[in-house]
């Protein structure tokens, strides 16, 4: 049975990417790809609802701001302060580009180590933020974050 909300574009959910990832020669969708944490049970739960992926993005020390379902190759680059820093305001603009389109949302799940929470500093305080829930243990807290997605009836 599937659980699409009335309105998806009420709520997004943000993921850290993860160190283990799939190994491939190929691009495969960055949902397929990051292997850790969190990631496989939410790549479970969203199946292949076009609806529900298009309102996850990836925050990715080498790429950025990222969707769901953006092609990517395996890479090893961890988070630092000094990268988390330069990421910033490339993931501000690209996140304020989709808000104009889709509107703010009422919630946001993030999921993500602490340091990644530079990269949408500027989302955190703008004056009409969402309602964020933060999930700081990426690979512990998936039983929080399916409580937030039950609740969004993901």
């Amino acid at each position: 049975m599937s659980r699409q909300p009335a309105d998806p574009t009420r709520h997004l959910v943000l993921v850290g990417c993860s160190a283990e990832k799939t190994p491939t020669q190929q691009t495969l969708a960055a949902i397929d790809l990051y292997d850790g944490g969190c990631i496989p049970p939410l790549r479970v739960r969203l199946g292949q609802e076009p609806r529900l992926r298009a309102r996850v993005r990836f925050l990715s020390a080498q790429h950025g701001l990222i969707t769901a379902d953006t092609p990517l190759r395996t890479y090893d680059r961890p988070l630092d302060p000094a990268r988390a820093a330069e990421l910033r305001p490339t993931v501000w603009d690209r996140l304020q580009t989709e808000l104009l389109e889709t509107g703010m949302p009422t919630d946001i799940l993030v999921m993500a180590e602490p340091l990644y929470l530079v990269l949408i500093a500027d989302l955190l305080a703008a004056p009409e933020r969402p309602r964020v829930h933060w999930i700081p243990d990426h690979a512990h807290g998936w039983p929080h974050a399916a409580a937030i997605l039950d609740h969004w009836k993901w």
